[in-house]
């Protein structure tokens, strides 16, 4: 039996702010580097650990395979978004009201540091990895799966910060010369998506079409890098990067598709709680109650018990459809203000709780006075500043209350094939019009068994069929980190993030029930500065200035 030791390696804050004399210290409680060169399976460890310091398993112990990034944190990027608010601030309120600086950078500020000192970490691993005794077969697949590392933690802060530094192989130990003043150089935009975009093509040349067994899950395949450059792709050619044409980014999406691997789930809501389903390309598996917030008291209602966490905000409860395909501002959707939640596409059941939703053996009341789930409720400092809770991503099969060493997995998903329809979609549509793959795609995804969304309406003109897909984006990727980026690549977010974030009030008298929008959080704010991210200013200081930072910052 093999037992995957846990470890991290050369586990610092960012390049830039490392410190030469931190080297003179021995360590005592890691693993050397010696040991892990001459050692396949340490080398194999250390190559794992580059996902994100992962616990991991063995084939027959108990624990969590390997997987990527920072899904269940308590607030989400929806929460930067017109999707949510989190309910208790989490330094996401400031990204909400364009309060964002370098000396304060909420939530967002540990992306910089994270990412180059994860690439940091892998050019260490692909500057050794042919001195480590190996077959050549584990080899090519560490190696694909270290190319796919690097170019995720490209990806962040390409998408996050425009063009950035590109330090390629040349930076990997604590002892490099940091006062080379290549080190902090901005590459283009252009520059910065073609190396990362490349790093997927090797990627995918070295990794396996399949992980081998159930204990490798979350690791990369190359269904996985090829999702990534489907998406890097994507964001190239869209309005705010301009870095690459739509052809392209049609043909990636369309590699995936070709697999044959991938298809879409029946059951909408219950593919974000099967870490089989078909659907999923890349996930990262977490153990219940281990090593990251549970999600149901974190995001529950506190009528029972929850934290109300992530609440969806009534911008995204208007974009949902009604179950005729309509929106709800067409007069002939049959949408009724006084029954605003009957009739509606069945993702915006799968997705958001409101008041009448059936939960957990009972229904939700945020209605007052007398709601349980309302400010009269239990807990009331965790009630639900929009008058809605998060039902995506929770299984009702886990315990809210004292939830934590329960067994069993959760996935949070990174790719999953509806993105990929939905990034063909686009593409081919901005690259050739809307003809019969573009409908056929976006139909895919409209029309799994559990949704059953009328097929979009024949003869949609290019602008039109261009909204229909945002639409469609917004809301089957809800929630799951798209939209902070979508609404900036198309470059929308002067328009959607100027909006008040709304949420409902409802009353309830002699059984009757009173919807009146409100604004959930006041001072909600957009500006073209921030279209892109600040670099912290703790990151220019220790480059001496020489670190440019991003315009109107």
């Amino acid at each position: 039996m093999r037992k995957i030791q846990y470890f991290l390696y050369l586990l610092a804050i960012g390049f830039v702010s490392c410190k030469k004399n931190y080297l003179d210290i021995v360590p005592t409680d890691r693993v050397s580097d010696v040991a892990v060169l001459s050692d396949s399976l340490l080398f194999e460890d250390y190559v794992i650990n580059r996902y994100m310091g992962v616990k991991l398993q063995d084939k027959e112990a108990e624990g969590t395979p390997p997987g990527f990034g920072r899904g269940f944190e308590y607030a989400m990027w929806s929460s930067l978004s017109d999707e949510s608010i989190y309910n208790n601030d989490d330094n996401t309120w400031l990204v909400q009201q364009g309060l964002l600086a370098p000396e304060n950078t909420g939530i967002t500020g540990t992306l910089w540091a994270r990412s180059y000192r994860s690439i940091r970490e892998v050019n260490y691993a692909l500057n050794n990895i042919a001195v480590v005794p190996m077959s050549e077969g584990l080899r090519n697949k560490l190696r694909g799966e270290l190319h796919f590392i690097r170019g995720f933690r490209y990806q962040d802060l390409i998408r996050n910060y425009g063009g950035v530094v590109m330090v390629g192989d040349s930076v990997y130990n604590l002892e490099d010369n940091l006062a080379d003043a290549s080190l902090y150089t901005r590459a283009s935009l252009q520059t910065s998506m073609d190396y990362a975009i490349k790093e997927m093509d090797s990627a995918a040349y070295y990794l396996p079409s399949a992980n081998d067994d159930s204990w490798e899950l979350g690791r990369a395949t190359k269904g996985a890098a090829l999702a990534l450059k489907s998406r890097l792709t994507l964001y190239a050619a869209s309005p705010l990067y301009n870095a690459g044409t739509w052809a392209d980014a049609a043909a990636a999406a369309k590699a995936v598709m070709d697999l044959g691997q991938y298809s879409i789930d029946a059951d909408y809501g219950g593919l974000f709680k099967n870490s089989a389903s078909k659907e999923i390309i890349f996930e990262r598996l977490y153990v219940i109650g281990a090593r990251h917030t549970c999600l149901e008291i974190a995001n529950g209602p506190n009528g029972y018990g929850g934290w109300a966490g992530n609440t969806p905000l009534q911008n995204i409860v208007d974009a949902y459809e009604m179950n005729n395909g309509l929106p709800i501002t067409d007069a002939s959707s049959g949408y009724d203000a006084a029954n605003p939640y009957a009739n509606r596409d069945a993702r915006f059941y799968a997705s958001i709780l409101y008041n009448g939703a059936t939960y957990r053996n009972s229904t939700i009341e945020t209605f007052t006075p007398g709601g349980k789930d309302s400010q009269d409720g239990n807990s009331n400092w965790n009630t639900s500043k929009t008058g809605y809770y998060l039902k995506k991503f929770m299984d009702d099969t886990n315990p809210i209350d004292n939830p934590w060493n329960v067994a069993g997995l959760q996935p949070w998903i990174y790719f999953r094939y509806a993105e990929i329809l939905l990034n063909y979609a686009e593409a081919q549509n901005e690259a050739a019009g809307p003809d019969a793959s573009v409908y056929a795609a976006v139909n895919q995804v409209r029309q799994r068994s559990s949704v059953n969304q009328p097929a979009l309406t024949t003869g949609l003109t290019q602008d039109e069929m261009r909204t229909a897909i945002q639409r469609e984006r917004q809301v089957e990727l809800a929630f799951e980190e798209h939209r902070f980026y979508d609404v900036r690549r198309w470059k929308i977010a002067s328009t959607t993030e100027n909006v008040p974030a709304y949420g409902m009030t409802i009353t309830k008298s002699n059984g009757v029930y009173t919807y009146t929008r409100k604004t959930a959080l006041a001072g909600r704010l957009f500006a073209d500065k921030n279209y892109w991210l600040p670099i912290p200013r703790s990151e220019i200081l220790a480059s001496n200035g020489q670190l440019t930072q991003n315009t109107g910052y």
